[in-house]
């Protein structure tokens, strides 16, 4: 542990207890929480702000063997968090000092306790059982590797806006900026942020040359792979991180249109079309059936980035471990299948479509493309891919190109009125 790291912890020590509060008993998500933070603290410097936020997510990260090492149930009682504060220094930083001046377990005690939480998986990767079973039960050993990468640092990487700049000129803008970055191998417009940097405070940002995505979330849009001029639907775009990669593609000729049964996450994706130069896109809030029904036989391609467990991106966001529920994950995969029988219609014939989950269970994405595939002999899988937090240094992702065959009986589209929103 660095020295500056353990002065900096006391100044905001408050606010980490407020944030797990707010996690853990007030069902907030940790992104918001610490977002919420922030925003209360405009003081705080750059440094302090990725203490914080890096501590928030720790704490969160191996929240079930730190309780384990005190031999105590959570609790949202000061003084319990502190000594969670206290064994989290010690056992994840190195901290022997915070361990002897708290008065909590003897060293000892504690030692013994880590050395057994060691030999059990699922506390020693600070997961739920029914979680540790259901990654045996569908990766077998390859869960070991897996989910031991998933508690590791995240890569952090960004997509060029091709819409408004390249890479090189983006490399030499951030070397300017004393920034070190490189290009990833394999994804044209990913850049590799090398040494810890809150990329959304510089002016390259804010100007819209790039935005924080994964580099296998890119390979979705790069897998569709959309030429200038098509009519692409993104039936499930969310905040339309996706989205504004298919607009750059499209090299700003053609039409997307997102959908989502959410409004806000659609005004999400106007702000950030309009701040990246994307001028092809066109937003519709799903309000009943009709709205997609309408636009039956005109995609020339689709993308359907379903809702799924997110496992795969427990590196970024590891409060979703204590979020998921075995129902959850049942519910899920029954609406990935609904969701993939309902908009596989918008495609037209000839067209293609690319189905992804950022998920590493195979139960969310190559079983639910053989189940589709039998039940519609006119899609055929041209390609699939996955992506491997250990091997691929990734976010883990499922994607599968699948193609529609000419068919004989091609519905006519209603025509396209109202429910537009630009």
């Amino acid at each position: 542990m660095t020295g500056s790291f353990k002065q900096l912890i006391p100044r905001v020590q408050p606010d980490l207890f407020s944030a797990l509060y707010a996690v853990f008993w007030q069902h907030t998500y940790a992104t918001k929480a610490i977002e919420k933070t922030l925003h209360q603290h405009p003081e705080w410097e750059d440094e302090l702000r990725m203490v914080f936020s890096e501590t928030v997510y720790d704490l969160i990260r191996w929240w079930r063997p730190l309780w384990y090492i005190l031999n105590q149930e959570p609790s949202s009682e000061e003084k319990d968090l502190q000594h969670l504060l206290m064994i989290y220094l010690f056992s994840k930083k190195g901290d022997l000092g915070a361990l002897q001046k708290n008065k909590g377990p003897a060293l000892d005690v504690v030692m013994q306790r880590i050395a057994t939480a060691k030999k059990k998986r699922a506390l020693r990767e600070s997961i739920p059982d029914w979680l540790d079973s259901q990654g045996v039960a569908e990766l077998g050993s390859r869960w070991d590797t897996v989910i031991a990468s998933l508690n590791s640092p995240p890569r952090q990487t960004i997509r060029v806006n091709t819409m408004k700049t390249t890479s090189q000129q983006l490399l030499n803008l951030l070397k300017k900026q004393g920034i070190t970055a490189e290009v990833l191998p394999g994804f044209p417009d990913a850049l590799w942020i090398k040494e810890k940097t809150n990329v959304f405070t510089l002016r390259s940002f804010h100007q819209g040359f790039f935005e924080v995505q994964d580099a296998a979330s890119q390979a979705v849009s790069l897998l569709l792979d959309p030429k200038p001029g098509m009519r692409v639907v993104d039936a499930c775009a969310g905040e339309g991180s996706k989205t504004l990669h298919l607009a750059a593609l499209l090299k700003n000729k053609g039409k997307i249109i997102a959908l989502d049964t959410q409004d806000w996450r659609l005004k999400e994706v106007r702000k950030r079309a309009s701040k990246a130069g994307a001028e092809t896109v066109e937003t519709r809030v799903i309000t009943a059936t009709k709205t997609y029904k309408r636009m039956y036989d005109t995609a020339d391609r689709l993308l359907l980035d379903v809702p799924c467990s997110g496992l795969g991106t427990l590196q970024r966001n590891p409060d979703i471990r204590w979020r998921l529920q075995p129902d959850d994950l049942h519910r899920l995969k029954n609406l990935q299948s609904e969701l993939l029988q309902k908009y596989s219609p918008l495609l037209r014939p000839d067209g293609q479509l690319v189905y992804s989950v950022c998920s590493i269970f195979p139960s969310e994405g190559e079983e639910q493309i053989s189940q589709f595939l039998t039940k519609n002999p006119t899609f055929h899988l041209l390609k699939e891919q996955r992506y491997w937090p250990d091997t691929d240094k990734t976010d883990g992702f499922y994607l599968a190109l699948l193609k529609r065959t000419a068919s004989t009986n091609t519905r006519s589209p209603i025509p396209e009125t109202g429910e537009v929103n630009t």
